[in-house]
């Protein structure tokens, strides 16, 4: 397992290599002009290269990501152009923001994705299977902002349950409970999608399972369904699922942009939005990159988690070594 794990780290040198490059230059070759932005659109031209001399935009591109890419091995992702502060200070802040919303709607969704979907293959293609997956299906293909807004609407406008918006009541303590209730709707909301998407998959995955013969000899011996499903079936349903969660915890740590910009949660989809709109270049990269190695370190665990639930991925793993 230690050599399993070790070759999933070599292997995510290459990758965190690539990432670098990708997120430098999408950066950089987005279009407009953030001298025009910060000095004004009636600048003249030589106020314009000041700046971008000032901030080592008139440099050729290898030579600004190599800088770059240094500072960043050192931990230094500069200063953020907008706001004149460190990046770090504002986008790791915000990253555990998201983290709280990203993680809290992870595991909502795993519930309710893990128990819709085996209920529904212990009845495939049966009238509840049917409306079930119906349900999940709307809900998952729902407008994360048009669900958003219905549920601020019936929650926090018309029954007056809920805030709508922000992290902590301005009024409040800012403790753990007022925390908790800002983010019951954005959870609500951030978790419906993965829910649908993780029930399908776990309905997919047992019902190709529960056809093994193994699963028929079981229920030749009289042994209970409930027993079957959940030391029968579902772990070797499990690597599918695994990966299919990973990879929703991924994107939802990423941040949910539309799902932040919604209920004004200070998460880092959100900062990355007002330094797009403000042509923030540092804080661009390091928002984007940051992202980036959250979604790697996920899927290294997912790797993992699945190299450890199969045997069959390690013995690969070291067939494909010797």
């Amino acid at each position: 397992m230690l050599r399993f794990i070790t070759g999933r780290l070599v292997l995510t040198i290459p990758v965190l290599f690539g990432v670098s490059v990708i997120v430098f230059l999408l950066a950089h070759l987005a279009p407009g002009d953030v001298t025009t932005i910060l000095a004004g659109p009636f600048a003249t031209e030589a106020v314009k290269e000041k700046l971008r001399i000032s901030f080592g935009l008139d440099q050729a591109l290898p030579i600004q990501y190599a800088k770059w890419l240094g500072h960043i091995l050192q931990g230094d992702f500069g200063a953020s152009i907008a706001n004149r502060r460190d990046v770090v200070e504002l986008v790791f802040p915000k990253f555990l923001n998201t983290a709280i919303l990203a993680l809290s709607s992870a595991l909502l969704a795993y519930i309710i994705g893990f128990f819709v979907g085996i209920f529904s293959a212990a009845r495939p293609y049966s009238f509840p299977d049917r409306i079930v997956m119906s349900v999940t299906l709307m809900l998952g293909n729902a407008p994360p902002y048009w669900l958003g807004l219905l549920i601020v609407l019936l929650f926090s406008l018309s029954w007056r349950l809920l805030p709508a918006t922000g992290m902590t009541n301005i009024m409040g303590d800012g403790g753990a409970w007022d925390v908790f209730l800002h983010l019951i709707l954005p959870m609500l909301t951030t978790a419906a999608a993965p829910a649908s998407i993780v029930a399908r998959m776990v309905r997919a995955s047992m019902l190709e399972v529960l056809s093994h013969n193994y699963i028929r000899v079981a229920r030749a011996k009289g042994i209970r369904r409930s027993v079957i499903l959940r030391r029968h079936a579902l772990r070797n349903a499990l690597p599918p699922i695994v990966t299919i969660c990973g990879l929703q915890l991924g994107y939802l740590l990423g941040g949910v942009l539309f799902v932040e910009v919604i209920f004004a949660w200070p998460g880092i989809g959100n900062q990355l939005w007002q330094a797009i709109q403000a042509r923030d270049i540092p804080t661009i990269q390091g928002a984007t990159l940051v992202i980036a190695l959250a979604f790697v370190g996920v899927n290294l665990a997912v790797d993992v988690i699945n190299a450890y639930l199969d045997p069959k991925i390690r013995a690969s793993e070291r067939a494909g070594a010797s």
